[in-house]
Parts: structure tokens; C-alpha cells; sequence
């Protein structure tokens, strides 16, 4: 039970900076690195680096925020150093990106060009384009616990569900390709939403924070399974 707790309390964190997601600072523009402090991406918002993507832990790889975009990155990806102009010109650590825009300066290692893959959408960019984003939770196979994770099905990729660790990563774990599962219902049971994909014998099981969530869900992965792209009319607000 004290596990349980513990769980839901990590759970309720999430919401709390889920929702407050829609009103953060917009990212700065190029011309203002080094001349504005940034607004830090908040630490509970990733759980991977947001340049390399590499998945953050405790002991070998550690969270740092670069001084000048604000990103949260690796200790690898933040070994730079640049003078900032709001800071009074005074060196601090930065990531490669800014330390390269910064300082004019090339390093040995060059990420430019790396074409990215299918699963290398931010999710914060597919969310602002989306047909509907928000957490769920993914049932494991025997129904009894799950993952809980920042859930998009992107305008221009309306076939697939992808599905992030939290809401500003900038690489997708893993993706569903919609078109051909069947969308069912399911008995609330002890105050959960649920609701399933299903095909053939691969079945996922969601559970959404409230009814109108799930069945907005549903809806729109109904329209993705049934092959249909264009783009619907946004719904107002209940």
C-alpha cells in the first residue's frame, strides 16, 4: 500500500507540471542566446537529454540546464563554456549547439545533418500540431500496472499514436501504428477510465484521467484506425 502511495503521489507531480505546460515562455529566439536568461525547461519535464537524447540516471548520466537556451542536457553535452551577455560576460556552461552559435568556435564531434528518425519527434513540437495529446497510462499485459506517459497523435502523422516518458522529450520511446485496430469500450472499474486497441492478438489497455478524456481519445483513434488524415474542426471546451 505504501508503494501504491508513493506511486500516486509521482503520478499527481506529473499532472501538476503537465498543466502548466500551455502557459511556459516561449523558447528564445536564436539572435537572443546569451542576451536573456532563459526560462529552464524544468527537470521533471524529461527524462532524456535533450540534445544526444540519451536517457537520463542517477549516477552516470545527471541532469544540467544550459545557461543560455535553457534546455535540460547531459553532463557530455553541456562540457562548454560561453560568455553571456545578461550575465555580465561572464563564462558559463553551455550546450554544444549555443557554444557553437555562441562562440563561432567547431568542435570535433558534429551532430549536423544526422537525419532523424520516426522516432525523433519533440514531443512539445508534434504536441503544438496535434490531433490530441495528453498522459495516459498503458496497461501492462495483466492489467494490474503500467506506465504513465505523455500520449500524441501528430496532424502530419495522424496514422500513429506516439508515446513519450514526459512531455518536453525529445525522442518518442515507442510509437502504435493505428490504421486497422478496433477501438473498444470498457467498464469503469474502481474509478478508472478505460478503454483498448485491439487487433488480431495485440491489445493495449489505456486508463485516462476522466471520461471525457477517454471517450475524446477514442474518438480520435477511432478516425486514425479507420484511415481517415484530415484534420477535424477543434472542439470547444466543455
Amino acid at each position: 500500500q505504501d508503494a501504491i502511495d508513493r506511486k500516486e503521489k509521482r503520478s499527481e507531480t506529473f499532472k501538476t507540471a503537465v498543466q502548466g505546460l500551455e502557459t511556459d515562455t516561449p523558447a528564445l529566439k536564436t539572435e537572443e542566446l546569451g542576451r536573456r536568461a532563459p526560462q529552464w525547461v524544468r527537470d521533471n519535464l524529461v527524462t532524456m537529454c535533450m540534445r544526444c537524447k540519451e536517457p537520463f540516471n542517477a549516477i552516470t548520466r545527471r541532469r544540467h540546464h544550459c545557461r543560455a537556451c535553457g534546455y535540460v542536457v547531459c553532463a557530455r553535452c553541456s562540457d562548454y563554456k560561453a560568455e553571456l551577455q545578461y550575465d555580465g560576460n561572464r563564462p558559463n556552461r553551455v550546450c554544444q549547439e549555443c557554444y557553437i552559435f555562441l562562440t563561432g568556435h567547431t568542435v570535433l564531434e558534429d551532430r549536423e545533418g544526422k537525419h532523424k528518425g520516426i522516432l525523433e519527434k519533440g514531443a512539445a513540437e508534434v504536441s503544438s500540431r496535434s490531433l490530441l495529446c495528453s498522459s495516459l497510462q498503458l496497461l501492462d499485459k495483466n492489467g494490474k500496472g503500467g506506465t504513465r506517459g505523455w500520449f500524441v497523435i501528430p496532424q502530419d502523422d495522424p496514422l500513429v499514436l506516439y508515446i513519450y516518458a514526459a512531455p518536453q522529450d525529445v525522442r518518442a520511446h515507442t510509437s502504435i501504428p493505428l490504421l486497422g485496430y478496433q477501438v473498444r469500450d470498457m467498464p469503469q472499474g474502481e474509478s478508472r477510465h478505460l478503454f483498448q486497441l485491439a487487433q488480431s492478438r495485440q491489445v493495449f489497455t489505456f486508463v485516462a484521467d476522466s471520461e471525457e478524456l477517454k471517450r475524446r481519445w477514442m474518438r480520435a483513434m477511432a478516425r486514425s484506425a479507420a484511415g481517415i488524415t484530415d484534420p477535424e474542426e477543434e472542439e470547444e471546451d466543455a
